[in-house]
């Protein structure tokens, strides 16, 4: 059996066999699905498979001489959302901290723990409907997982780039905690002053507070940097979606004033 693999999933082959044309023996048992993974490649990254030309599934049995091509997953990738839901909710392994603060910082229900083990993650992630996200491929590997996704990129720039132009999900900026993941809520001025330092109260009078763990935030001297991030993440989404046009806080319509960016130090 031949099998013809995507450029684009290269990068998982160990690097003596990395070449797109593999020739692979069938036994007879094995699922396509199967084979495929032997060779390096996680389920979660496989896109459309065809066999001699036809589609087919990943419990597909090959045969001698078949001719298989597996694609990567298309892009912006579906996930399935429940009624009301309006982007897919994450669930990041330890690995990715500084990316699990900006996705929140985009407004995108994110769950991150540093210190929850591979088969918790996959719990949570079932249980919570959430894609688990990861540079593991081992956790990738795991049949109960129901969605995960490989992150590609060392920098968190690099990171948050892959998983917009992934999914292209719908944004809505400076909505949630970035420390814990809660809903940001208008507060008074007047009801935090005791909790302000001196030159905060003096120079700010706009805040927003955490529903859940209570971090009061505003629109500090970081501010710019953080629209800058938010404007960009719009910017790919946006040119990510058919068309190259999306909705909700697309390019140009990133909402900036209704409430406070993150305090300093909240997002890296």
């Amino acid at each position: 059996m031949s099998v013809l693999i995507d450029d684009e999933l290269l990068m998982f082959l160990p690097a003596a066999r990395r070449r797109a044309r593999q020739a692979v023996p069938v036994d007879g048992t094995s699922t396509l699905g199967h084979v495929v993974e032997s060779l390096g490649v996680p389920l979660p990254e496989i896109g459309p498979l065809t066999v001699n030309g036809e589609p087919a599934g990943p419990g597909h049995l090959p045969a001698a001489g078949d001719e298989v091509r597996v694609a990567a997953v298309p892009r912006p990738q579906p996930v399935p959302l429940e009624p009301g839901q309006l982007a897919p909710r994450f669930l990041l392994d330890v690995h990715l901290g500084t990316l699990a603060r900006r996705l929140r910082l985009l407004g995108l229900d994110t769950a991150y723990h540093n210190d929850m083990d591979d088969p918790a993650l996959v719990v949570q992630a079932n249980e919570e409907r959430r894609v688990l996200l990861t540079q593991d491929r081992g956790l990738l590997r795991r049949r109960a997982l129901w969605f995960g996704a490989y992150v590609r990129g060392s920098r968190p720039d690099d990171q948050l780039r892959d998983l917009l132009e992934r999914f292209a999900p719908e944004l809505a900026p400076w909505t949630r905690c970035t420390a814990c993941n809660g809903v940001l809520v208008a507060v008074d001025k007047e009801e935090i002053e005791r909790e302000l330092a001196d030159g905060t109260r003096r120079s700010y009078d706009v805040y927003g507070r955490c529903a859940d763990c209570g971090q009061v935030y505003w629109r500090g001297a970081h501010g710019d940097h953080l629209e800058r991030i938010v404007e960009r993440a719009a910017q790919v989404v946006a040119a990510a979606r058919p068309g190259g046009a999306g909705t909700g806080a697309e390019a140009g319509n990133v909402p900036s004033g209704d409430l406070p960016a993150a305090p300093e130090g909240a997002v890296s």
